[in-house]
This record gives C-alpha cells, structure tokens and sequence, in this order.
C-alpha cells in the first residue's frame, strides 16, 4: 500500500496566539472546508482541543455520499501545533500534522498530511483523477478563506 503526503504552508498577518485560537477550535473547520462538502461536527467539539480528544463528523467529498470520519487529536502544543489522525473514515490512513510558526510580520501555517488509501491498487489507480485533485481542491480553498478572513501577507 502507498503512503501519500500532502504537504502546504501558508503566510497570513496575524499573530501566533490568533492563529492558534481559530486552528484549535475543531468548530472552525467547517469554516474552512467548501460548503458542498456538507460538512456536520456529530460530536467531540465541545471542548477546547486536547490530546486524546475524539471528533465525530459527517462530511461529503464525493458524489453525494455522505462519509462518517472520526479523528483523534493525538498530539497538542499550546500554540505551536497539533495532531489528528483519523479513526474511522474514508483513509486507510490518515495522519495529519499542522504547525504554527511565528515569522516577521505574522505566522506561517503548516500542514503536513501523511495517508493511505484503500482497496490497494484500485485506490491507487483513483489517487490521481480522483483523491489528490479533491484534496488540493480543499486545500486551495482552506488557503482562501484563511486569506479572506485574516487579510493577505
């Protein structure tokens, strides 16, 4: 089975503590995620992020078919960065890092995703027309909002 990565940095004019307190509020990704996804927190966001802390969505990449997916924050560092990995969803793996760095004028944002697919060749025969367009796809509007809500560096 192949290990993919996706990998984006992102620079935006506000300060670590802003940055932190929008990234680390599991509420704020449907904020960040394009609205066809239809994407619904069923639990787990509660709470401000901890280690061990359990998020339960409903979210639909494709075709209508609506994907449960429940992560785990596995990994916290008030302020500098944080880990989810998904538990049940759509990814043989997925492991998803995401960093905060202070940096002259702002913070650079950085997401590094680690993930396998299923269904072994088949999946890898769908990774390029099919998964790796969608996820650049979500990215690219990640980056956009971001800019949109906290102003271009």
């Amino acid at each position: 089975m192949k290990l993919y990565n996706l990998h984006s940095k992102q620079k935006l004019p506000i300060s670590k503590k802003e940055a932190w307190q929008f990234l680390s509020n599991p509420k704020n990704l449907k904020v960040i995620t394009p609205d066809y996804m239809g994407f619904k927190i069923l639990s787990g966001a509660d709470r401000p992020m901890y280690a061990g802390q359990i998020i339960q969505y409903i979210v639909t990449p494709v075709m209508g078919i609506k994907t449960k997916w429940v992560t785990e924050i596995t990994h916290v560092k008030d302020n500098s960065y944080f880990v989810d990995e998904q538990r049940y969803g759509p990814y043989a793996l997925w492991h998803h890092k995401h960093f905060i760095k202070e940096i002259e004028g702002g913070v650079e944002l950085e997401d590094s995703i680690d993930y396998k697919l299923p269904f072994g060749w088949i999946g890898q025969v769908f990774h390029p027309i099919l998964v790796k367009p969608k996820l650049d796809e979500i990215f690219t509007y990640r980056r956009k909002k971001l800019l949109e809500l906290f102003g271009k560096m």
